[in-house]
């Protein structure tokens, strides 16, 4: 039966605007927010050259291993796995959101036998059994339901990015752990090489003590380096072995130490200066950052409009028989339409409360994006100073390299003249190895900072 007292609502619509008209919507919203950071034209550390930026890892180390664990890894890690699972997550989150909009339809079947016995009287027995359809239809007056699914889409253009973020951090990190294994493993034979040099040199000191030309001392002297050397040997292999692990686990794969890395990629110069500070806000995470500030705002938005009254339509169509069988018939003989208007009156502040705590999220979101703008141009600063002085320091180091290794080789024909003794002789041979040394964790912290001026740029993939 078609409700007849729709009419009488227009007094309660009436009301409900006027109290609706008393909410206001907070102005200090994130996105309409007054802080702008200031962006400088070009990054303060950019001097001439300045290293290449190329689109990707892959093209700015043209490696074929590096490129293939790098592969491995964006198909098989774990975390790469849980961000799109994430992401899927935020996918249904939206079409949920957005089935608000839509009417909802409900079948419901009832019924059964029932008994009743009224006092002094025969026991009745009777069945009853009903079949219904009921909907019901919130109208979106306001645009609530409209702002809470542009909240969930917002929120997932941030899992989006953070997936897109995730993508470069593995990336890399595979390449940092690749470069690592490789510098590991490039100290191991240095090491090892230092091991026969030391060998050689004990071996010459024992020919001499055994000619009587040296003394016991120099020959404990020479032992005392081979030992330590040899010492130093086994610790370079531990870094190794956990060096090759991570990358392992990285590529989603059993952490042995079956990686190799045996060969430096080209390390290509530079492009020109100046590079626009505009480019680094490519970067993904910026992206996730600026995404949850629309969200939080679309969430200032249905905070707010929860404060107006609500408008729905109910519906339900249907028939009630006391034959199961009735219930099949397509005569349904009952039907009704029934419009509600839900305005909240006292509810002890809570919704001014909520919309309260809806704008502060709004206002950290803001906080998150500015930090992270600030946290990324300080990355990209750091990369671009560090690549200037690790190049000084490189080239200083390859000059050092060259002059140790000169004296060196002046120094064993010394010795065998006896023009110096088995302390000078250690000490050259020590100091052309540790500048040697010095040489590869320069080289090793140079492609490493590559890596991380590529991440910092938004470039790593």
């Amino acid at each position: 039966m078609l409700n007849r007292h729709l009419p009488t609502y227009s007094v309660i619509v009436a009301a409900a605007f006027l109290l609706g008209a008393c909410a206001e919507l907070p102005s200090n919203k994130a996105s309409q927010a007054g802080n702008v950071l200031p962006l400088p034209k070009r990054y303060d550390a950019t001097q001439p050259p300045v290293p290449q930026v190329a689109n990707n890892i892959q093209q700015l180390f043209s490696d074929a291993a590096l490129n293939q664990h790098i592969a491995d890894a964006l198909r098989h890690n774990p975390e790469l796995r849980l961000s799109a699972a994430r992401l899927e997550e935020a996918g249904f989150n939206t079409r949920s959101a957005k089935a608000g909009l839509s009417p909802q339809l409900n079948a419901n079947v009832g019924g059964g036998p029932s008994r009743s016995n009224p006092t002094g009287l025969a026991a009745i027995n009777s069945e009853s059994y009903t079949a219904s359809l009921d909907a019901q239809w919130e109208i979106d007056v306001w645009g609530r339901i409209r702002s809470g699914i542009d909240a969930s889409s917002s929120d997932q253009a941030a899992i989006a990015a953070d997936l897109a973020a995730a993508r470069q951090s593995i990336a890399a990190q595979t390449a940092q752990a690749y470069f690592q294994l490789l510098r590991a493993s490039t100290l191991l034979q240095l090491s090892e090489e230092r091991l026969v040099s030391f060998q050689n040199t004990l071996n010459h000191v024992n020919r001499r003590f055994e000619a009587g030309t040296a003394n016991l001392g120099s020959l404990d002297l020479a032992r005392t380096d081979l030992e330590s050397t040899r010492s130093q040997v086994a610790q370079l292999k531990d870094e190794r072995d956990q060096a090759a692990r991570s990358l392992a686990i990285l590529t989603g794969k059993y952490p042995s130490n079956r990686s190799k890395a045996t060969r430096w990629p080209t390390l290509k110069r530079s492009v020109p200066a100046n590079i626009p500070s505009t480019v680094m806000m490519q970067r993904p995470d910026i992206d996730a950052a600026y995404q949850r500030i629309r969200a939080a705002d679309s969430r200032v938005n249905v905070a707010h409009k929860d404060l107006y009254p609500s408008f729905s339509l109910t519906a339900g169509y249907g028939r009630q028989s006391s034959i199961l069988e009735d219930l099949a018939r397509s005569n349904f003989n009952a039907w009704s339409i029934v419009g509600n208007v839900s305005a909240p009156l006292i509810d002890g502040g809570r919704r001014r409360a909520e919309l309260g705590a809806a704008n502060a999220r709004a206002k950290q979101a803001l906080a998150t994006y500015q930090s992270t703008v600030l946290n990324a141009f300080q990355e990209v600063e750091n990369a671009l100073g560090s690549e200037s002085y690790l190049r000084q320091q490189f080239s200083a180091t390859s000059n050092a390299l060259k002059a140790a290794e000169r004296a060196e080789a002046r120094g064993m024909r010394s010795y065998d003249s006896g023009l110096i003794n088995i302390l000078d002789l250690l000490e050259v041979q020590r100091r052309t190895f540790n500048t040697e040394e010095a040489l590869i964790n320069l080289k090793a912290l140079r492609y490493q900072n590559r890596v991380s001026l590529a991440l910092a740029l938004g470039k790593a993939l």
